[in-house]
């Protein structure tokens, strides 16, 4: 069997597991998947449909298999099956409470369709991967509150929450959710406020109710990223110069907070910003460094945090 005839093979049983996971497919997508031409997606489709696939739609418009048409289980290769072991082990560190439980039902359909020998694989080695230098899950007030958002996001209905702030404040809030992420620890929902009439960010753990309305969205939204990294499209320019022995601790953290550039000087490193968060975020993450590093711009950066050194002073 040539390596011609094998890739082909590889490449249609890729396109009908495709066809199982998606409602529609399109020639072009799949073309740009597997980086062939469209006529060899055109050719393949065909090779399934000989083989007794039952395939509705044509080229042009996207392929779909005939509903109620069901498929023997996928077999899964060895490299897919460590994978999943791998992502297992992450999804049970980071996943939220409320989505544990699905999560653990849908792993155990996974392994209920793998072969004996992968069913052992697994036994094997996953005892053998784990996951450290992370900090406890908040505990749930709410039960299934991730899925109720995200059905929300999927029928675009918007939201009633009773929301505690971090001062201890409650309100009631109705939003239209863009998305949701997990950031520094915790999840977060981003959503246009309609009290606020603004996008703002909901963190997950505050939500004391939650209620989902019939009431749709007033307007149509992008993706979460157009949001969260520039929510009101302007960005402040920041210049830095930073002691080079830390340097190497902010390797993470520089490039959330925009850093676009860095230039290695005698007296040490100046870096660059281009910030979507100078009223609150920067500040708050500059202070924790900050008897290493030096404002050169801009000015009213200086006067941030001494208000908020003054503010922390005041406490202790």
């Amino acid at each position: 069997m040539n390596d011609h005839y094998l890739k082909k093979l590889d490449r249609v049983t890729a396109i009908l597991t495709q066809l199982q996971s998606k409602p529609v497919v399109r020639a072009q997508d799949l073309a740009k998947k597997f980086e062939v031409s469209i006529r060899t997606i055109y050719r393949d489709v065909k090779t399934l449909e000989h083989a007794g696939i039952p395939i509705i739609g044509e080229a042009g418009s996207g392929y779909s298999l005939m509903e109620g048409y069901k498929l023997p289980p996928v077999m899964f290769t060895k490299e897919e099956v460590l994978s999943f072991i791998t992502a297992e082990k992450l999804m049970q560190k980071f996943l939220h409470e409320s989505l544990g439980q699905h999560y653990q039902s849908a792993m155990e359909k996974v392994r209920s369709v793998l072969k004996y020998s992968d069913k052992n694989l697994i036994e094997n080695i996953e005892k053998q991967i784990d996951v450290f230098n992370y900090h406890p899950k908040t505990e749930d007030r709410i039960r299934n509150i991730i899925p109720i958002i995200l059905e929300s996001i999927a029928e675009k209905k918007q939201l009633t929450l009773e929301y505690e702030t971090v001062d201890g404040k409650i309100s009631t809030r109705t939003i239209e959710v863009v998305g949701v992420f997990f950031e520094f620890n915790f999840w977060y929902i981003m959503a246009f406020c309609t009290l606020r009439n603004d996008f703002r960010q909901f963190r997950v753990d505050r939500i004391l109710k939650i209620f989902k309305t019939q009431n749709p969205f007033f307007q149509e939204y992008g993706q979460i990223n157009d949001y969260r990294q520039n929510p009101d499209g302007n960005k402040t320019r920041v210049r830095l110069l930073v002691d080079k022995s830390i340097i190497g601790h902010l390797c993470n953290s520089k490039k959330y907070y925009g850093l676009v550039e860095e230039i290695e000087r005698e007296d040490g490193c100046e870096m660059i910003f281009e910030t979507d968060w100078i009223k609150e975020g920067f500040p708050r993450w500059l202070i924790t460094f900050a008897d290493y590093a030096e404002v050169l711009e801009p000015e009213f950066l200086k006067d941030s945090l001494k208000d908020l050194l003054e503010k922390i002073s005041a406490k202790y």
